[in-house]
């Protein structure tokens, strides 16, 4: 039997459909078009939780005022190569670009930048950021908390306390760049959901009951009461996940100064801490971008457990996937291609053609 392929779309034609979307639903053509880019963005490195996916949520969000159709972020302090931003729910989507590219101007003058904001409404994806830096010769590192969420439990717990912060890196190399995005959770409650939605177990035991067992039932995540996200590292090492969350959580929400009894429940407004280093500042760029290459040629020198599978560098399958898709369109399952035509019927936009 054929196995049936999913359908495809070109990826300016999604991109210029969504950010018409966006624009409908009240965003300015700035706003919009970078949302538009960044959701796609996810799409093509394969971060599908954090894609289109995400597009109903986010014309939710400005039809329902909780994120900003217009604006730009304010500078509420700054000393040296340090500054802290207030987004005042503008999209992440919008304002990290404008961060990024602030903490590399630092970088510059200083051989670090770092930019610290708050109140910025769903970033997507963080690895969609990194080569912006990576491409100006300089590594990033990214941390994100969301103060009105909690759906992570602490190791020993079976209640939850964070956010499930994401923890991005990249870092230049002689051929392409090392791009690292991950959650410090088991899993992100966006896989859960999907899970969900195509009636499929998680592939590990990833949540927490609330009797305290660990399960790969996504289910058990919209019972009452619901199950929540087990620290990365699991039943047996979870603490080592719990120590990185609280890591997160002081670098964002802590430093920031807007933590969880500030922010309203359930509002999915980001804190982001995003620092840049000039390697430049430290020697020849050439010789750390020569180190870095010589990390990752022994990683692929690494004596595989299976033949057919070779060690792989973090960023190698996103970005491969990404040229496929450029190339052949980006895949999208039948599910989400429905949701989107419902979305665009509702918008008066048509969903552009499939290959």
């Amino acid at each position: 039997m054929t196995e049936q392929k999913n359908p495809r779309i070109d990826a300016k034609l999604m991109q210029a459909w969504a950010q018409q979307c966006l624009q409908q639903a009240g965003a300015t053509e700035p706003v919009a078009a970078a949302m538009a880019q960044h959701l796609v963005a996810a799409d093509l490195l394969g971060f599908r939780t954090h894609g289109l996916m995400r597009l109903k949520y986010n014309v939710d969000c400005l039809q329902q005022g909780q994120t900003k159709p217009s604006g730009e972020p304010q500078v509420i302090s700054q000393r040296g190569a340090l500054e802290l931003w207030d987004a005042d729910l503008l999209s992440g989507l919008y304002v990290m670009p404008q961060a990024v590219a602030r903490a590399i101007a630092m970088a510059r003058d200083y051989g670090t930048g770092t930019v610290l904001v708050r109140r910025t409404q769903h970033v997507a994806a963080l690895a969609v950021y990194l080569e912006q830096a990576v491409a100006a010769g300089m590594l990033i590192q990214m941390m994100c908390a969301t103060p009105g969420q909690a759906v992570v439990a602490p190791h020993g717990a079976k209640s939850a306390w964070f956010s499930p912060n994401p923890f991005a890196i990249g870092a230049p190399t002689l051929s392409d760049p090392v791009l690292f995005d991950v959650s410090l959770s088991m899993t992100a409650a966006g896989k859960v959901r999907k899970a969900l939605a195509e009636q499929q177990q998680l592939p590990y035991p990833a949540l927490i009951t609330a009797a305290g067992d660990y399960t790969c039932d996504p289910a058990t995540f919209v019972q009452d009461p619901p199950s929540v996200l087990a620290s990365l590292g699991g039943e047996l090492l979870g603490y080592k996940g719990s120590g990185l969350n609280l890591f997160s959580e002081l670098w964002t929400l802590a430093l920031s100064q807007w933590g969880r009894h500030q922010e309203q429940a359930g509002l999915d407004a980001n804190t982001v801490w995003i620092q840049v280093i000039d390697p430049s500042a430290l020697g020849a760029s050439e010789a750390f971008q020569a180190q870095a290459q010589a990390l990752v040629d022994g990683i692929h020198q690494c004596t595989p457990i299976t033949a057919s599978q070779p060690v792989r560098i973090p960023g190698e399958g996103a970005l491969a996937r990404r040229k496929q898709q450029l190339q052949q369109g980006i895949e999208y399952s039948p599910q989400l291609l429905h949701q989107l035509a419902k979305l665009g019927d509702k918008l008066g936009l048509d969903l552009p053609p499939c290959l």
